[in-house]
């Protein structure tokens, strides 16, 4: 508990953050199909995001470097506040890419710096705790968030100034904390041929879970809205899957722990296609029915990044593990890019049930690959195997610096005398 307390203020910081982030990543499409917005378009917000977001994780430590933590996490926490009421002033949606970009930006930095903060206080008897409640406190802000359209109509002021103040909120713990800044913060670097050397499955799926859930995540709520889902039962449908993604996590985990992580990956991209393939089919026909099959989905696709990231570290070499997992968040990244420009040009073309024919080829390709590999490569034994450790496997979600909070990295260092 002791270690808790003193990490309260920048859990509370966390918290706010993610509790603006998940209301107004749900805001902005449900808003946008309102003021008439194109498919097209907000597949672009998405994609504008991750953009955002990718750059943030490169180039936030060059402006920690030069200014400190302090001074720049409160910039963009303000920044993405004042983002959240322009979107309210210009109701147009090539300035919301925009500005969509600029948040990812913003949230991508200051969820870093607190991450960086906790990984300063952890010690190694308590990082696995702090990282494990951090990761808690995350799902349930980032859930509560998109609960809050369950109170009101997306039509209107009210939650963009709302989001606004939250955002504004969330940097006050770290402004009036007295704990002494951390080191620098860790930039993800890309090393396409390590990458694949290291795992070429890890690096082709990792980039399919991003086409996958960068398609769902950004257009999963306009998907429900277009089959007639009104925005409360929507809120609840996407803070269903996310919640079933963080549960399902530990029976796969288990699974993978025990099996070839593989064949669990194969397992998991078949159920995603199958559930996938129901709701293009299905979907729409009856509304529980609807978000329960979304809600299985969510299970599904957001368990499967964690499963990635274990495979790919049961391959790596001792001091790999850091950069080994921030170059396949950069892919994750790229492929969460990728997935809304596909979706949304589908669904503008055909109709609603296109998306979930996008996230079904993409897991197709995965499987696919991925028993193609398995007849080239042996399976890693049980004693080799790496340590499983769950993940809120969302690009809104996880940073250079959660790989670096990971337990895995600190046992990394254990072993090859390196400091984190």
């Amino acid at each position: 508990m002791s270690s808790v307390v003193s990490i309260i203020a920048l859990l509370f910081g966390s918290g706010l953050l993610l509790l603006a982030g998940g209301l107004h990543g749900l805001l902005l499409p449900l808003a946008g199909l309102a003021e008439g917005f194109s498919d097209a378009s907000l597949g672009l917000l998405g994609a504008g995001w991750a953009l955002g977001y990718m750059g943030g994780c490169l180039g936030v430590p060059i402006i920690v470097k030069r200014v400190g933590h302090v001074r720049t996490f409160g910039a963009l926490a303000s920044l993405a506040g004042i983002t959240v009421l322009l979107n309210l002033l210009f109701m147009n949606a090539g300035i919301w890419i925009v500005l969509r970009a600029i948040t990812g930006f913003c949230f991508s930095g200051a969820a870093m710096i607190v991450e960086s903060w906790l990984n300063e206080r952890a010690t190694h008897e308590t990082r696995g705790r702090i990282f494990g409640i951090y990761t808690m406190i995350n799902l349930g802000a980032t859930t509560a968030g998109q609960m809050l359209l369950t109170l009101g109509s997306p039509s209107g002021y009210f939650f963009f100034v709302l989001g606004s103040i939250i955002y504004s909120l969330s940097l006050l713990p770290t402004a009036l904390s007295t704990a002494a800044s951390p080191q620098p913060l860790t930039q993800a670097k890309l090393n396409p041929k390590k990458l694949w050397d290291n795992s070429p499955i890890a690096v082709v799926a990792v980039f399919m879970v991003g086409v996958s859930n960068g398609s769902f995540g950004t257009l999963g709520a306009v998907y429900g809205r277009r089959i007639g889902l009104d925005v409360p039962d929507i809120a609840i449908m996407m803070s269903l899957a996310l919640l079933a993604g963080a549960l399902i996590q530990i029976p796969v985990g288990m699974l993978s722990d025990r099996l070839d992580r593989r064949l669990v990956l194969v397992g998991l991209a078949l159920a995603a296609m199958s559930l996938g393939s129901s709701l293009s089919l299905f979907g729409g026909g009856n509304a529980v029915a609807t978000v329960a099959l979304i809600a299985g989905f969510g299970g599904v696709v957001y368990s499967m990044y964690p499963v990635i990231v274990a495979h790919a570290s049961d391959h790596a070499e001792a001091g790999d593990f850091l950069r080994i997992s921030g170059g396949l968040l950069l892919i994750f990244g790229t492929g969460t890019m990728v997935g809304p420009l596909l979706a949304s040009g589908l669904m503008t073309f055909t109709y609603p049930g296109a998306l979930f024919q996008v996230t079904a080829a993409a897991h197709l390709s995965m499987m696919l690959f991925a028993l193609w590999r398995m007849r080239q490569r042996a399976p890693v034994s049980a004693d080799e195997k790496s340590e499983f450790v769950p993940v809120v496997s969302t690009a809104q979600i996880t940073t250079p610096e959660t790989v670096v909070l990971d337990p895995r990295s600190e046992a990394e260092a254990d072993e090859s005398g390196a400091d984190i």
